[in-house]
């Protein structure tokens, strides 16, 4: 599989502030691709280049092996659900998708079955002529996504697409990017909740201040870059704490010491994302 988006030494400055610092990596077809960062890092600067809002001050952005951001080329191919939602309030989820859908040169009975099809895909099915006014913020999020996905786009780029939603919409949301990726849909896709990165992500690229600070799958990230496993438990009344690398090991050795009285309330936590962004970075990851 080839590489969809390829970025070379890119920066982007607004005035004297540098809001990307260099970045290269490569975005694999078929993956979820995760930027993580607090707000404030650069991940919003970086789609806006990816898809040709924006134009890099330095260094070379390449999508689909050989064509550049904006260029009409590759337009048909990008969607895009931005963090700012766009959406007309005044219109129904059909409206909607049908305005969009002609935008993207969609019409008749193609434009008519890619609606339905997408309201299916996102769950709204059954809301398709309700105003979109009195939707919830996790069903504006839901038809976000529809807008996106409506032309069948082979790069899908999704700017914190949960924020502000409720936990079943957050669930119904991700359910949704997963089926996606499996459709092969390859998807962009930067949040600061680290549980989202972990259910997701194929690779993560962990960004802060605008600078790639690592890159790898989550459990290679945890590898390289995260804290000891934590062993905690009970014994003559009183609590035993132990870090490990080989926490089965070090359970076995524990519960096979004879001659020792039993232990209890044993617990076992793992490394996480948040103490690997501690690690990296120098602070835990902030709103």
């Amino acid at each position: 599989m080839g590489d969809v988006v390829t970025l070379d030494r890119v920066n982007k400055r607004f005035g004297d502030t540098t809001v990307i610092d260099g970045l290269s990596f490569s975005v694999r077809q078929g993956e979820i691709f995760g930027f993580l960062g607090p707000n404030g890092a650069g991940k919003t600067t970086l789609v806006n280049i990816i898809t040709g809002l924006l134009e890099a001050e330095e260094g070379e952005v390449t999508l689909f092996e050989k064509h550049r951001p904006g260029d009409a080329a590759v337009r048909a191919n990008i969607g895009l659900a931005s963090q700012s939602l766009a959406l007309y309030e005044e219109l129904n989820a059909s409206e909607n998708l049908d305005f969009f859908g002609e935008m993207q040169n969609l019409h008749g009975p193609d434009l008519a079955a890619a609606v339905g099809r997408v309201l299916e895909v996102v769950g709204l099915t059954d809301k398709a002529k309700q105003r979109v006014k009195t939707f919830s913020g996790g069903m504006k999020r839901r038809l976000n996504l529809a807008v996106a996905i409506l032309h069948s786009p082979k790069l899908l780029i999704l700017d914190e697409p949960t924020v502000g939603v409720d936990p079943q919409s957050r669930n119904a949301i991700m359910e949704t990017i997963t089926r996606l990726r499996d459709a092969g849909h390859t998807i962009i896709y930067t949040t600061h909740y680290m549980e989202e990165v972990e259910k997701l992500c194929d690779r993560v690229a962990i960004i802060d201040h605008g600078r790639l600070v690592a890159l790898d799958s989550v459990n290679g990230l945890l590898q390289s870059h995260g804290d000891q496993y934590h062993i905690r438990y009970s014994q003559d009344n009183e609590i035993h704490k132990v870090e490990t690398d080989d926490p089965l090991a070090t359970i076995r050795e524990l519960l096979g010491n004879d001659g020792q009285s039993a232990i209890t309330n044993l617990s076992v936590q793992s490394p996480t994302l948040e103490q690997v962004f501690l690690n990296l970075t120098g602070h835990e990851l902030r709103d």
